[in-house]
């Protein structure tokens, strides 16, 4: 497993019946996991005093209970900083365990030893955007929503990457690679973190079990002859790392020399000492 183990100002405190305990910076927040189908004793004093609780509904979604949280604050990893806010379904703008990927692809871009472009789709609030621009990469950040942008930008800001090389878009990822391949362009890289379920700008079906593999076979024509790496990222539990193994092999291994791997991706867990898995993630590292 891949484990996000380099945080200071996040840790999973406690984990027990569907929710886990949390420490963002100065706040701790209760929220639902559905790994987490075990029962412990809730002995650490933030289970009953925690900032802000999220109750997930028994007939889908849920909602928040404040007890003493800002509407914003931020925490930082390593140079970069995060601002944070809790919205809809227990989110609060940050997947703190794809710490662990960024730290294995900014080593790549600052070893490369050449100028790096990036294309980052399903974007979210940037954190894989700003990890690659501070490692030194040209970033194209690609989200469909404007609001997720806005907030990367302001993300960027805050981690002093205002005028780093991140081109901001708001589109449709699979619209955005189809026109990219028509103007001929070329990455290095690509990270894509795509949504289980989504809808296209059209009304198109984005079901990640049948939409992910036509879309990998479509970005590997945006690489250069010799990619330095390709990173997806899967929170759904069909998609084991053996089958992001195996999908990454067929569509990029054939076609580019490199090393595939895939595994789950976990955050340590104090009281306890076990990892939290977070989903799992392929990698493709070119030679």
């Amino acid at each position: 497993m891949w484990i996000a183990d380099g945080w200071k100002d996040y840790e999973v405190i406690d984990t027990s019946r569907g929710e886990k305990l949390e420490r963002w910076g100065n706040y701790l927040l209760v929220r639902p996991d559905p790994q987490v189908i075990w029962d412990t004793d809730r002995k650490h004093s933030g289970w009953h005093r925690p900032n802000a609780h999220y109750h997930r509904s028994s007939k889908g979604g849920g909602e928040w209970e404040f007890f003493d949280l800002p509407q914003q604050w931020s925490i930082k990893y390593k140079t970069l900083t995060f601002n944070l806010k809790p919205f809809s379904f227990k989110h609060t703008g940050l997947f703190p365990e794809q710490a662990a990927n960024w730290d294995w692809f900014s080593t790549l871009i600052r070893e490369a030893g050449r100028q790096v472009k990036v294309l980052n789709l399903f974007a979210y609030t940037g954190g894989a955007t700003l990890a690659a621009a501070s490692a030194g990469a040209h970033v194209t950040h690609v989200d469909a929503s404007k609001g997720m942008v806005t907030w990367a930008k302001e993300n960027a800001n805050s981690s002093g990457l205002a005028d780093a090389p991140i081109r901001w878009l708001v589109d449709d990822c699979v619209k955005f690679v189809e026109r990219e391949i028509r103007r001929g362009n070329k990455y290095d890289a690509i990270i894509m973190d795509p949504p289980s379920y989504g809808r296209g700008p059209k009304g198109e079906i984005w079901k990640i079990e049948e939409s992910i593999f036509p879309f990998l076979m479509l970005c590997r024509e945006l690489l250069n002859d010799s990619p330095l790496f390709l990173l997806v990222n899967s929170y759904t539990t069909g998609l084991q790392p053996a089958v992001l193994s195996y999908m990454i092999n067929t569509a990029i291994a054939t076609m580019f020399d490199g090393q595939v791997e895939a595994d789950e991706i976990g955050l340590p867990v104090t009281e306890s000492g076990l990892i939290l898995p977070c989903g799992a993630s392929g990698r493709f590292t070119g030679r």
